[in-house]
C-alpha cells in the first residue's frame, strides 16, 4: 500500500483532528470487524463532549460541512475502503503463511538467512514471513549486500561524519545499516491469542523511526526509505483493526514509504529490491557470484 497523494503533505492539525475524531467515535462499528466511518454529526458530537468549536468542520449557517470537514470525511472514507479492499484479503493465517514460504523456499533455493519465530514445542518453526521477505530480497538484489538482521543501530553519514543515529535497532537494511537506501520493520503476530501491549509497541516503533527519518530528511536532505510490513489476520484484523488504521494514518503523514499486507510482499518485494539495487549502483559494489552459496 503506497499513499493517496490527496492526503500526502497535509499539516500536523489535520492528523491532530483525525486521532481525536478516531479517539471519540472508535476505530470499528461495535460487534464488528468492520472499520467505522464517522459522520458529521458524530464529529460535531466529539467536539461539544471536549467543548471544542468545530466552525472549522460544519458551517454553522448550512450545517453542512466545510471544504477542511470534506477532506476529513474524504480521508475517512478512503481509509475504511483501503483497509477492507487491500489489507484484509492480503493478510494470511499460519497455515497460509507456511504454505507460501515453502513454495518460494523450493523455487529460489536461498543463501539468505531464515530465522526462527520466538516460539516453543511444536510452534517453533521458521519465521514464515521474514523468510519470505529475505528470500525475495536476495534473489532480486543482483547479489548486492543486505543486512537481514542488524545488531547495530542505523548510522547515517556526511562525508564519513555521523549526522543521525537512529534510536531503535531495525530488522533490516539495505545495503547495510551504514547509510542504507532502505530499512524495514517486519510484524507477523501468528500464534498470538489477544492485540497485546508488544504488539502495540511494534506500531509506535515504527512511528518513532519514522520521525527520526523525517528529520533527517527535512533537516540534511537525506531520505532514506522505511518499510512497513505486517501479517497475521487474527491479530491485525480481528484483534487490531485499530491499529491497521493506525498505520495508514502513519502512512500518509509521511513516517512509512509504503507498507505491505501479508502476501502482497510476494510481488512488491521483488519490484523494491530492484529500485533499491538501480539506488545501490552509485555507492555500493555487488558481491562476487561465488560468495553466495545455496542451501
Amino acid at each position: 500500500m503506497t499513499p493517496d497523494k490527496r492526503f500526502l503533505n497535509l499539516p500536523k492539525s489535520f492528523w491532530a483532528h483525525v486521532r481525536l475524531i478516531s479517539q471519540g467515535v472508535g476505530y470499528t462499528k461495535r460487534g464488528e470487524k468492520s472499520i467505522k466511518v464517522p459522520s458529521l454529526q458524530e464529529i460535531q458530537k466529539v467536539f461539544k463532549t471536549l467543548t471544542l468549536g468545530t466552525e472549522h468542520i460544519i458551517n454553522a449557517e448550512t450545517n453542512k460541512a466545510t471544504d477542511f470537514g470534506r477532506l476529513l470525511l474524504k480521508y475517512f472514507r478512503y481509509r475504511a475502503d483501503i483497509l477492507h479492499r487491500q489489507a484484509e484479503p492480503n493478510l494470511m493465517n499460519v497455515s497460509e503463511a507456511k504454505k507460501a514460504f515453502n513454495t518460494l523456499k523450493k523455487k529460489l533455493r536461498p543463501a539468505c538467512p531464515i530465522p526462527m519465530n520466538k516460539q516453543k514445542g511444536k510452534k517453533k518453526t521458521p519465521a514464515y514471513f521474514t523468510g519470505m521477505i529475505n528470500m525475495l530480497i536476495e534473489a532480486n538484489a543482483a547479489n548486492y549486500p543486505c543486512d537481514y538482521d542488524p545488531k547495530v543501530l542505523t548510522t547515517i553519514t556526511k562525508q564519513g561524519f555521523p549526522v543521525r543515529t537512529l534510536a531503535r535497532r531495525i530488522d533490516g537494511a539495505f545495503p547495510a545499516p551504514v547509510n542504507p537506501i532502505a530499512i524495514w520493520e517486519i510484524k507477523e503476530y501468528y500464534y498470538t491469542t489477544t492485540f497485546g501491549s508488544r504488539v502495540a509497541d511494534g506500531v509506535y516503533e515504527s512511528l518513532l523511526d519514522g520521525m527520526e527519518i523525517e528529520d533527517l530528511k527535512l533537516n540534511e536532505d537525506i531520505d532514506v526509505k522505511h518499510y512497513l510490513m505486517v501479517d497475521a489476520y487474527y491479530t491485525w484484523w480481528e484483534c487490531g483493526c485499530s491499529y491497521l488504521c493506525r498505520i495508514v494514518d502513519m502512512l500518509h503523514m509521511g513516517y512509512i514509504d509504503e507498507v505491505l499486507f501479508g502476501r502482497e510482499v510476494i510481488k512488491r518485494v521483488p519490484e523494491l529490491a530492484k529500485e533499491w539495487t538501480k539506488l545501490a549502483r552509485k555507492n555500493y559494489k555487488p558481491m562476487p557470484q561465488n560468495k553466495r552459496k545455496r542451501k
